[in-house]
């Protein structure tokens, strides 16, 4: 009989499971609050990022710092993705999992340091107040071409390797989502490296509508797994069944 009950308990998937459709939400969430966030701070950084004589202008400093604010939380919700998955992506391959813990926390980092710069901006604009000189131009030109270049290394070539070529292969050789979903990101990340290559030596420009369209791949790939995680969470990969199996399953004594 005892025997019996530790074949059923076996079978039955118990914590481990849930604990990892809870993490595969948790994570579903963070990759929803990356567009949450990052969408409207390019919209907030408008008038210093098209304003070339933004230092010694007007200025619309308040609605700057809050694009800086969220792009900060979308820092952290970049990192928190890596994090939240990463015992569940170790399971594939701790390497490539540790790579892509590592791509997105460099990733929030080009982010940090573009912010740093449009917040430079914002404060010289401020010093220079109560007399503009034009000599400031420049300098408020340099930096918001810091801001556009990190741009170009963050969610570029960053997300583009990382997001795109790295989770896409741990998702399809796992199983954990639907592989033609996971391919996706496959194709899509190679591609928003390599036009992100092409902008970097100047094919094209970065707001064209051809940097777009081999950049849209790699976005309806995050996009799709942020919300399949929410709703739907992993499927019954091995990584997920079999850990439960183990967990659950107890010395047969009878």
């Amino acid at each position: 009989m005892e025997s019996q009950v530790n074949t059923i308990r076996s079978r039955t998937p118990g914590p481990p499971v849930e604990a990892a459709q809870r993490r595969a939400r948790i994570a579903g969430v963070w990759f929803v609050l990356t567009f949450v966030f990052s969408i409207p701070a390019v919209l907030l950084y408008d008038p210093v990022l098209n304003d070339a004589d933004y230092i010694v202008g007007a200025g619309a400093d308040a609605q700057v710092r809050i694009g800086a604010l969220l792009e900060i939380l979308t820092a952290i919700a970049n990192t928190a993705t890596a994090v939240v998955l990463f015992p569940i992506l170790k399971r594939q391959s701790e390497s490539i999992a540790l790579g892509y813990v590592g791509t997105r926390i460099l990733e929030s980092t080009v982010i940090v340091v573009g912010v740093v710069s449009v917040l430079a901006v914002v404060a010289l604009r401020q010093d220079l107040a109560d007399g503009g000189s034009a000599d400031a131009v420049p300098i408020g030109r340099a930096l918001v071409a810091l801001k556009d270049q990190t741009f170009l290394l963050g969610p570029a070539f960053c997300a583009g390797f990382g997001n795109g070529l790295l989770l896409g292969y741990l998702m399809y050789r796992s199983g954990l989502v639907p592989r033609p979903m996971a391919l996706i990101g496959l194709i899509g990340g190679p591609l928003a490296c390599a036009t992100a290559t092409a902008v970097l030596f100047g094919a094209y420009e970065q707001q064209s509508p051809v940097n777009f369209l081999f950049t849209a791949p790699e976005i309806v790939w995050e996009v799709s797994l942020g919300i399949w995680l929410i709703t739907k969470g992993f499927r019954p990969a091995p990584h997920i069944t079999e850990t439960a199996r183990k967990a659950t399953q107890e010395p047969d004594t009878a």
